[in-house]
């Protein structure tokens, strides 16, 4: 009998362990491109032992990752409590936020500004909105952040731009295959990021012909449900964040390298030191995110058709200081 209960009491604690260690396993979703270098960094330390938010969460923390194409898909694991954090652009949080009614996202922090670019073929003559009649635009997904910004630029040029047709026709394509049909001349442009827009450049003879340098590309968005039954670690992994874009900043070199040894172990292709390099130039890192940029993306969501109303913004970002 005591034997019994001994291996029972064993079997329950055994069981209480378990349930604390996962309930501090934190899922947090990136994206394999430049835009996301926090993610890219922190994969890479995690993969190779050396956990960035492991060590300032406690070792009783665990950080699982998640790869996302782009941000409709990682919106809709927050949404389906797949993931508990997401790099991710800021329309998709917008639509998200707009879709829930404010009940189920939150922006933490900002983490990248610049990176992504509209491109077009050499030889296109394309300069203006008008002349994209009839041509053909890949994006990274129906509804991502340069999705909606380019569905809003050729609509502010005149054009009629719906969901499914119009002037002009934009193709959800992920990332890798716009450079192969760029490349056959299959499409008449790309609106992406990096590092893609450089590779674009460099292997297809792309032009830059309208880049958002200024524009948020990034933030850090967090489940409501993580935020509120996990506050202190949702607080901790904020201000890791944060110090880890500081040290991205004072450590540029090291950074470069993590990120093209990350991006070649996600891909299962080599990224060389000069385009990393060149796509670096374009991005700025910043934890900043501020309310009022907001109202520019709400207006390209409704210009894009993806809002109809303007959603309360009030609950949008959380202050975990």
């Amino acid at each position: 009998m005591n034997i019994r209960m001994l291996l029972l009491g064993s079997w329950a604690f055994l069981s209480t362990v378990s349930v604390a260690i996962a309930e501090d396993t934190i899922r947090v979703g990136h994206f394999p491109n430049i835009t996301h270098v926090q993610g890219l960094v922190a994969q890479h330390l995690s993969r190779t032992g050396h956990g960035w938010f492991e060590e300032r969460l406690g070792t009783s923390v665990r950080i699982e990752w998640y790869i996302y194409n782009a941000g409709p898909s990682a919106m809709e694991a927050i949404l389906a409590d797949s993931i508990d954090l997401t790099y991710v652009g800021p329309s998709p949080t917008l639509n998200a936020y707009a879709k829930s009614n404010g009940e189920e996202v939150r922006i933490i922090a900002g983490a990248a500004a610049g990176g992504a670019a509209l491109v077009v073929q050499p030889d296109s003559g394309l300069t203006q909105p008008a002349d994209f009649r009839g041509k053909t635009i890949a994006t990274p997904q129906l509804g991502n952040t340069q999705d909606i910004a380019c569905r809003a630029w050729l609509a502010n040029g005149g054009l009629k731009i719906t969901q499914t047709g119009g002037d002009a026709f934009l193709v959800p394509t992920p990332n890798p295959d716009q450079l192969t049909l760029f490349q056959q001349k299959k499409l008449d442009a790309v609106w992406t990021v990096e590092p893609w827009v450089s590779r674009l450049e460099r292997e297809a003879g792309g032009k830059v012909l309208v880049e958002q340098s200024r524009e948020s590309i990034t933030v850090l968005v967090s489940s409501v449900k993580f935020v509120k039954n996990k506050r202190e670690l949702a607080r901790k992994f904020a201000q890791a964040h944060r110090e880890l874009t500081e040290w991205i900043l004072a450590h540029p070199d090291e950074a470069k390298q993590m990120v093209r040894q990350e991006l070649a172990a996600e891909t299962r292709a080599e990224v060389s030191a000069d385009l990393i390099a060149q796509a670096w130039k374009r991005i700025v890192l910043t934890t900043d995110v501020s309310p009022d940029e907001y109202q520019h993306f709400i207006l390209n969501a409704q210009r894009a058709g993806f809002l109809r109303k303007a959603p309360d913004l009030s609950q949008l970002i959380e202050r975990l200081n």
